[in-house]
């Protein structure tokens, strides 16, 4: 598997989560930052009302609203109880959304049930990047899809402008892909607004 010890695609693994004050904080930032990132989510993964999505490390459910808006039945999961409990109070009336705790490594969802499955900023925060695509793969349903964006960052960033993929780390997640028997696995390097992501797409077959 194409990953390099010293730079790997999971580099933030080590975060110790979002709990307390802080937590909250943390999801009440991302609540009113990132409005602009869900759409382009949602534009991205060309959604239409009879996908089952799933986003993976959902936050305060900025995407998975977005989602929804179309008709989509989107469910929200994340490891964290403050940023679900966020999410859950400013979204009223939404019977196409439901919300779980779990994570990458442990989808708390049935074998083949979502026709697209993202993860939106958090790959490079999972704990065990293998078990998480072996997730992606059982609750994608044949010929669905996975998106998995990242920042791009330059190599050798530190603190916050470390949180993303350099060009070589989104290569390497798509090894990764690839291993985990994803197929039609492709990068793409897009501008939204005056940043760079890589993306990451792959289809279970």
């Amino acid at each position: 598997m194409d990953i390099s010890p010293a730079n790997p695609v999971n580099h933030h693994a080590d975060h110790p989560g979002f709990a307390g004050p802080r937590g909250l904080f943390a999801a009440l930032t991302m609540l009113v930052a990132g409005g602009g990132r869900a759409r382009f989510v949602a534009d991205l993964a060309s959604l239409s009302s009879s996908d089952q999505v799933v986003d993976i490390g959902c936050g305060p459910g900025n995407s998975v609203r977005a989602a929804a808006r179309s008709g989509t039945c989107v469910v929200g999961v994340d490891p964290a109880t403050v940023m679900l409990g966020v999410a859950r109070l400013v979204t009223r009336d939404r019977p196409n959304i439901m919300w779980l705790q779990g994570s990458a490594e442990n989808l708390p969802l049935p074998e083949h049930s979502a026709t697209v499955v993202w993860s939106v900023a958090t790959v490079h925060h999972w704990a065990d990047v293998d078990a998480g695509l072996v997730e992606v793969r059982r609750v994608l349903c044949p010929g669905g899809r996975f998106f998995a964006i990242e920042r791009r960052v330059r190599p050798g960033a530190t603190g916050l402008a470390s949180h993303g993929w350099t060009d070589q780390q989104a290569v390497s997640f798509a090894a990764c892909c690839r291993t985990a028997g994803l197929d039609d696995v492709r990068i793409e390097t897009l501008n939204r607004g005056r940043r760079a992501v890589q993306v990451v797409k792959a289809v279970r077959r």
